[in-house]
């Protein structure tokens, strides 16, 4: 008893004592490309606030014109002039994006291909996690929907675009959470069973199914296509789960700043010689197939089997055309 209670008392103070080094560990692997983007224009979804902030940040720090995709415009529009007076780069712009509404996805496109000639990197990086059960304006449940299906039609709307531009790139911002993810095409949109974690996870296996069938399609096109895992970050992904909240904050020691977590995003958009490694899931730092990978480094990471299941991943891209008015090639 006596040993119980002491191993109580002592386990939040080694924690403590050792948190830096676990920080270090867990938010380990950074960008180290060194190129500059003057000319080049960037898209990021999700861009006011957490991840998306630190990554367009970045992009206009090295001169990028950038569109921060939002669907609270005056809040990017704060966002923005921080950017701008942080960098110096005044071509960050603020465009209305709402990932849960085809009519509004379809209007930046719109707008986008009327005002910009080019575009080099798009960001998908806009999420939504562990939602009570709701469904998109088009009838889609809220995860399929924002975080796979409204991201599948922008990259679709914008390809012609990016094909123009190239070498061009696509990041799709995606999670460990794969894992646990099926594609259930009896129950996409969760009308017979839901449970909100699980939708989360099933869009993340989503999200890395769509790069690589992506990837597949765009050989040779010179458009490569890229997921990524940020890690776990402090961002408001888990504002809708008082349950996740809570975890954040008693773990907050060990968990990512945005800016550690927008490593991974930066290091497929920019790093040079990626594009043999387009279709591919990255991470940072940690283990790769049981070799310890140096903090500094991001990597090809492993995925599970049903994110390499090819037959999942051209069905998904076929259904994907059918719920959203897409013709199929």
């Amino acid at each position: 008893m006596i040993g119980v209670l002491l191993l109580l008392f002592l386990l939040p103070l080694l924690l403590y004592i050792a948190a830096p080094q676990i920080r270090k560990m867990l938010s380990s692997g950074v960008c180290t490309s060194t190129i500059q983007l003057p000319g080049k224009v960037a898209v990021v979804t999700g861009a006011n606030t957490g991840i998306g902030k630190e990554t367009a940040k970045e992009l206009a720090q090295r001169g990028a014109r950038v569109y921060l995709a939002c669907r609270d415009v005056q809040k990017g529009e704060l966002v923005a002039r921080e950017i701008q007076t942080v960098t110096g780069n005044q071509q960050v712009l603020v465009r209305k994006l709402d990932l849960a509404d085809t009519k509004s996805i379809r209007a930046f496109a719109k707008d986008f291909l009327a005002e910009e000639k080019h575009l080099h990197i798009l960001v998908n990086n806009a999420g939504v996690m562990m939602c009570p059960y709701s469904k998109t304006a088009d009838g889609f449940e809220m995860h399929m929907g924002v975080n796979h299906l409204g991201h599948f039609l922008l990259t679709h709307l914008l390809l012609e675009k990016l094909k123009e531009s190239a070498p061009s790139r696509v990041v799709n911002v995606s999670s460990l959470a794969h894992h646990l993810g099926r594609i259930h095409f009896h129950n996409l949109q969760g009308e017979k069973f839901y449970s909100a974690g699980l939708a989360y996870c099933h869009s993340k296996l989503a999200n890395i199914l769509f790069t690589r069938e992506l990837a597949r399609r765009l050989k040779g096109s010179g458009v490569t296509t890229y997921s990524v895992h940020p890690g776990t970050v402090d961002s408001e992904l888990v504002r809708h789960s008082s349950v996740m909240r809570w975890i954040w904050w008693l773990f907050s020691f060990f968990i990512k700043t945005p800016q550690q977590g927008a490593q991974t995003s930066l290091y497929c958009a920019l790093t040079e010689g990626l594009e043999i490694l387009s279709g591919n899931h990255f991470s940072a730092g940690g283990w790769k197939f049981k070799i310890k990978v140096p903090a500094s480094e991001c990597h090809v990471a492993w995925v599970s089997a049903k994110a390499r299941n090819e037959t999942i991943a051209r069905r998904l891209w076929d259904v994907s055309c059918d719920l959203l008015g897409i013709t199929r090639d």
